[in-house]
């Protein structure tokens, strides 16, 4: 049993778990910029069907994608040092940060392979085709073409990417590193005032995840701005244009019925 409660020890707490969000958010960024490489890299032979390739990113997939993140780090960290000995490479003096930072973007990478892939597929190829009979190079055609429509059509995954990727830090202590699920494990023993503290940890990831989420919504609202002008100024006319079809439709009806009805 810890100490009574007491919601002062909340408000001292914050400061002091505030002084690890750094670490936190050192391994979001790292993981994050590591993720999407992979992820691109991954993706790529899924999109272009590349026999080999395609099977290797499977297995990737399927490995990062089904087995727990915490798994995954001890097995990097304990496992991989081992396995690359075995080719000459020592990693036992490599800062435990790296093996953080690596697992966390692999795992990511995982995610983002199939978010970019189905983000470009969903790109209507019919403008692409229509690129290329303008006269635009292939790079032209997905960099003015594809990429502003994928970007936008990733963003919403991309913000439920980061946010899981910054819950999912928590786990980073169990390797020894001093972030903020960290400090609260240790604020926690030395008070006893367990509740208490992580009732300031949630706040910080509420406040983090709060702002990470309406800072991504203003990059997807900004990139979709055009679509959404185009909406809202054919909506009107699409309405009218459904009114007088649906009144044509009726009115040959009826004199179809008419017609029937005289010849009869």
């Amino acid at each position: 049993m810890g100490a009574p409660f007491d919601i002062g020890y909340v408000f001292s707490f914050l400061p002091k778990l505030l002084e690890t969000l750094g670490v936190t958010l050192l391994i979001v960024a790292g993981s994050l910029l590591t993720g999407l490489v992979a992820g691109f890299l991954v993706a790529l032979p899924r999109m272009y069907k590349i026999p080999v390739l395609r099977t290797l990113s499977g297995i990737y997939l399927s490995f990062f994608r089904g087995t727990p993140i915490l798994i995954q780090l001890f097995l990097f960290y304990y496992g991989l040092p081992e396995i690359l000995k075995l080719v000459g490479l020592d990693l036992t003096r490599a800062p435990v940060m790296f093996f953080v930072i690596l697992t966390y973007g692999l795992h990511t990478g995982a995610y983002a392979a199939e978010m970019i892939r189905a983000s470009v597929e969903a790109v209507d190829r019919g403008q692409v085709e229509a690129a290329y009979a303008a006269g635009m190079t292939p790079y032209q055609a997905f960099s003015r073409i594809v990429l502003p429509q994928a970007l936008a059509i990733a963003v919403p995954v991309f913000s439920n990417l980061v946010i899981a990727l910054l819950k999912d830090t928590s786990l980073a202590f169990t390797l020894g590193v001093m972030e903020m699920t960290g400090k609260a494990q240790t604020l926690g023993a030395l008070t006893q005032h367990f509740i208490e503290t992580y009732i300031a940890l949630a706040f910080i990831y509420l406040i983090i995840s709060f702002t990470l989420e309406r800072l991504l919504a203003a990059a997807e609202r900004r990139l979709t701005r055009h679509e959404i002008r185009e909406r809202s100024g054919s909506a009107g006319r699409f309405k009218l244009k459904r009114r007088g079809s649906y009144r044509s439709v009726w009115n040959s009806l009826a004199e179809a019925d008419a017609g029937k009805g005289g010849g009869i």
